[in-house]
């Protein structure tokens, strides 16, 4: 049994499809908040058992059977993060769990601006000090590349602080990989970094999307502070702009330059590049 948690997000929701692609229906389970968003896993024969990361009676029983947990890491910056973590961990060592596989982040060092990585290191720790077998997936940048790179196609530029090198990965290859990793293709212990095969700067992606657009697409470097306020005039939250900044601050230190061959390798094929993104976009 591999349980995974966060079934009815983004990237728990996609691995477990790739999953059913690998194993027996009856062989998945899924723990989520709401059990009614899971109605369609359960009609394929997924086990919906609800639990929370704030109820640990809950995630115990949503853990039961499972040789394998996938825990989704949280990602509410109000919330106490690590907290929340440990209360997972705790849960599935006394479920009984042989292995739990973390979605970590790329650069989960200290001194990491970006806050996330802090809670990223103290789980890893706990994962460490839980006396199971555990992987920690340490994802490269997988959100939408719009949200790093702002309208460009509208203003023709791609005006954001100033950035550096980053292995932006694409969720569905992540997810795939990660059902891979559960489906024991692989055993693989402790942090491991999963990117895209080359890290790319604001400069490289204009200069891709003009080749796809078949117009100039400008590199605009924005000091810090003009742009926190042009986000706060779109109707941004100051706080939410600056938190997104220390994220341009952590690239621009390179501390998401890393790349590795592990998620091509995991994949069987190469990964999706910001240019197959891009284009991707372009035709939708």
């Amino acid at each position: 049994m591999i349980v995974v948690t966060g079934a009815t997000g983004g990237l728990g929701g996609a691995t477990v499809e790739h999953l059913l692609g690998r194993v027996p229906a009856d062989e998945i389970g899924v723990s989520v908040r709401d059990t009614a968003r899971a109605r369609h896993l359960a009609d394929r024969g997924v086990r919906v058992r609800q639990g929370s990361y704030e109820d640990p009676a809950a995630l115990r029983d949503s853990f039961a059977g499972a040789e394998q947990v996938l825990l989704v890491s949280g990602n509410d910056p109000a919330a106490d993060i690590v907290g929340l973590h440990r209360n997972a961990v705790e849960a599935a060592v006394a479920a009984g769990v042989r292995r739990i596989v973390y979605t970590s982040q790329q650069g989960a060092v200290p001194g990491n601006p970006y806050p996330p990585s802090d809670s990223h290191i103290a789980t890893e720790a706990i994962l460490g000090d839980s006396g199971i077998a555990w992987t920690a997936l340490r994802n490269g940048a997988y959100g939408p590349l719009d949200q790093v790179l702002g309208p460009w196609q509208r203003t023709g530029a791609i005006a954001q602080p100033q950035d550096g090198p980053v292995p932006y990965t694409d969720r569905d290859d992540i997810a795939e990989a990660t059902a891979a990793v559960l489906a024991g293709d692989r055993t693989l212990d402790g942090p491991v970094d999963l990117t895209a095969p080359a890290a790319v700067t604001f400069d490289d992606v204009a200069a891709i999307a003009s080749g796809l657009t078949g117009r100039r697409i400008e590199r605009l470097v924005l000091d810090d502070e003009r742009w926190v306020a042009d986000q706060a005039a779109a109707g941004v939250p100051e706080q939410s702009a600056r938190f997104m900044l220390t994220w341009y601050q952590a690239a621009r230190a390179g501390r998401f330059a890393g790349t590795g061959p592990l998620l091509a390798d995991l994949l069987g094929r190469e990964p999706r590049t910001v240019a197959d993104r891009l284009a991707a976009g372009l035709a939708a």
